[in-house]
């Protein structure tokens, strides 16, 4: 008896669930329908980002760590899925090999980017690093995956949550990437992400008061204007290059300057 197989059925994923989108609408990519993200939907997803960021931060850092490593766990065992959907095992290798290559420098970014500071006086002076809050993420074209984890991996590892808008024309890897992080031991809300059209929520995320920073290496043409509207809310706008370095997570960590007595 021949029957009709089930089709995948590719949503959103806000919160650690994977909705609709409100508005109900879809369009045809990759020969699949996938959810059209609307403005409701990505305010939606701030709002869950900021929820999910105290837990996040509140971590120590070393188990962060432990979390970005499932995250490369989870996605060397659906190797060959994300295979078919990139079309390129060598960028799946690299982007599990991303996952773990951050996963090792979160209990290593403080060492680097604090200090201990001399000063003239009775006081011990630290500068340590701070989560910065919600990063907003236009993810690039092409890598799909790659390009994806590139940004989130460096975004999140600090303590960070985020927004991500994924690529437009390439969206179900980062939507399977979706379900590993769901089943990573990720807390729900610290990654979000969107399909959809980038121009029409890539405004509303720069625009967003309760975001923090803004990655917009997935945009294509003049950034002026996102620039603009994310300066209303002095939100630091990261140019983290292709590749991996600490200095890319560091674009999100405020460095804060603590005072001590000595002998207290």
């Amino acid at each position: 008896m021949s029957r009709l197989p089930v089709k995948k059925t590719y949503k959103l994923y806000l919160g650690g669930a994977f909705p609709r989108s409100e508005s109900g609408r879809t369009y045809e990519v990759e020969g699949a329908n996938v959810a059209l993200g609307s403005r409701k939907d990505l305010r939606d997803a701030v709002r869950a980002a900021r929820g999910a960021f105290p837990k996040w931060a509140g971590m120590t850092a070393y188990n962060r760590g432990q979390v970005l490593y499932r995250v490369a766990e989870m996605m060397e065992g659906r190797k060959a899925e994300f295979a078919e959907l990139t079309g390129d095992e060598g960028e799946v290798n690299e982007a599990v090999d991303r996952w773990v290559w951050y996963a090792g420098w979160a209990d290593k970014l403080a060492q680097v980017l604090g200090s201990s500071n001399p000063v003239a006086g009775p006081y011990f002076n630290f500068t340590v690093p701070e989560p910065t809050g919600v990063v907003g993420i236009v993810a690039p074209e092409e890598p799909a995956l790659t390009g994806l984890v590139s940004r989130l991996a460096p975004a999140v590892v600090g303590g960070n949550v985020a927004v991500v808008i994924a690529s437009e024309h390439r969206p179900l890897a980062a939507v399977t990437l979706a379900e590993v992080l769901a089943t990573s031991d990720v807390p729900g809300g610290v990654v979000n992400l969107l399909t959809g059209r980038k121009r029409e929520l890539a405004p509303v995320l720069a625009a967003h008061m309760d975001v923090n920073a803004l990655d917009l290496a997935g945009v294509d043409g003049d950034t002026t204007e996102l620039e603009r509207l994310a300066a209303d809310s002095v939100k630091r706008i990261a140019r983290n290059g292709d590749g991996q370095s600490p200095w890319h997570a560091a674009a999100y960590l405020e460095l804060k300057t603590v005072w001590h007595p000595i002998g207290v």
